[in-house]
């Protein structure tokens, strides 16, 4: 056992002596697995990076949800060009009880009704974005408490003028003010906050992440007895009517196999009484399988480019090892003329062509992690190595030194020690 690992040992350094004794011709051959290595890696990391985040967004949504929002039917859009014209369609309030009642799978349901009023604390004013909700939504909808409460239910069966503000919406309005207990104005009434939240606004997909930088959340019964059902809406040269009663319904499902049978039958339900197509269902669950999908066929892509590197520098390294198989024919027949076996002579051109397609493995995959993260501090783009990304393609380049260099290998341990003897 000793014997055999000694040989093998004494066959690696026989053959990195030799690839140093041409150390240009070995370094360019090198370089076609370096490169292709390092563009495998790092198109996986980003690949994985950009995958992640979408993913991370998605997820934000709840994989337990269903989150359907109030639409303009084509009809509505239609004959909202009248300026008298007032237009009526959405989401209900009997939706928002039918959904609560009639599906056993559901567990909680928060509706959100939404209007954007002038507020004012002071001197200061700002648009917010009015979530008319209950207190479900901070479970379903899962934010940062960053001073105060949220309003509970105790608040929504007495129409309490209370208002929980985003981060921002506190910065911009109560700037050097104290916060919690603070009164502001909106629209003309008072209102008190009684807590501030962090919020993440964005996109998730094709869903709109249910919160935004202006936000205040407010009962959603003091919303309805504040404002109403029926707003303006200012468009480019004219002001319509619009009643809507809820603009979002966001309903969670106690367990994730029963969400899209449970979507299918919120769907066949809202269409039984909505005469027109005036919503639209999301379901985060749907979009993260759609998502994960598009992943792997994404990585995969990413994976097939990047490979073919690979296999331009293992064709490289055919050839150069072809080529070093006709310069070293005097030095095969002398070898085979004191004893060396075929065998011997495929192992030591083998191992010469692993080495080199090993070597370069690893220079390539140091280039592979330091590419993403330069990506990633001058970009600011997310990157992820995961181990997998690391771990095949260092096994590829090994494979692809054999498999390549296999073939110089048997041509070389074919030559007739005769005829080799006499090549000059």
């Amino acid at each position: 056992m000793a014997i055999h690992q000694s040989k093998i040992a004494r066959n690696i350094w026989l053959g990195i002596e030799n690839l140093l004794l041409h150390k240009l011709r070995s370094f360019l051959t090198m370089l076609g697995v370096v490169f292709g290595v390092g563009s495998v890696v790092a198109m996986l990391a980003v690949g994985e990076g950009a995958s992640k985040e979408a993913l991370q967004r998605i997820q934000k949504l709840g994989s337990n949800n269903i989150i359907i929002n109030s639409l303009k039917s084509i009809e509505e859009e239609g004959s909202s060009t009248q300026n008298s014209h007032m237009s009526i369609y959405g989401l209900t309030y009997l939706d928002y009880e039918r959904i609560s009642s009639n599906f056993p799978n559901v567990q909680q349901v928060a509706p959100a009704k939404l209007i954007r009023k002038e507020s004012k604390a002071g001197s200061n004013i700002l648009e917010l974005r009015i979530v008319g909700t209950t207190s479900e939504w901070f479970k379903l909808v899962p934010r940062q408490l960053l001073a105060g409460r949220v309003f509970d239910q105790g608040d929504v069966d007495n129409f309490s003028a209370a208002a929980v503000l985003t981060e921002f919406g506190a910065r911009r309005l109560l700037a050097n003010r104290n916060t919690i207990g603070q009164p502001i104005k909106i629209g003309g009434d008072s209102f008190e906050v009684v807590g501030i939240i962090k919020n993440e606004e964005g996109m998730a997909g094709n869903i709109q992440i249910p919160d935004q930088q202006v936000d205040a959340y407010v009962p959603l019964s003091t919303v309805r007895k504040y404002f109403g059902d029926i707003f303006f809406k200012r468009t480019s040269g004219s002001r319509t009517l619009e009643m809507v009663e809820l603009h979002q319904i966001i309903v969670q499902v106690d367990d994730v196999k029963y969400v899209e049978s449970t979507a299918a039958g919120i769907e066949r339900m809202l269409q039984n009484f909505h005469k027109k197509q005036d919503y639209v269902m999301s379901v985060p669950l749907a979009l993260l399988k759609e998502a994960e999908a598009t992943k792997r066929r994404f990585n995969i892509v990413l994976g097939s480019i990047a490979s073919i590197s690979l296999l331009v520098g293992g064709i490289g390294i055919m050839n150069i090892m072809l080529a070093s198989v006709t310069e070293r024919t005097r030095e095969i027949g002398i070898r085979r003329a004191i004893g060396a076996k075929r065998s011997q002579i495929i192992s030591q051109f083998l191992i010469e062509t692993v080495v080199l397609s090993t070597l370069g493995g690893f220079v390539g995959l140091a280039m592979g992690i330091i590419i993403p993260l330069i990506i990633t501090y001058f970009a600011k783009m997310p990157t992820v190595i995961t181990m997998q990304s690391v771990i095949l393609p260092l096994f590829i380049s090994v494979g692809i030194g054999i498999v390549f260099g296999l073939y110089p290998a048997i041509n070389a341990a074919r030559v007739d020690p005769i005829i080799a003897l006499r090549h000059e």
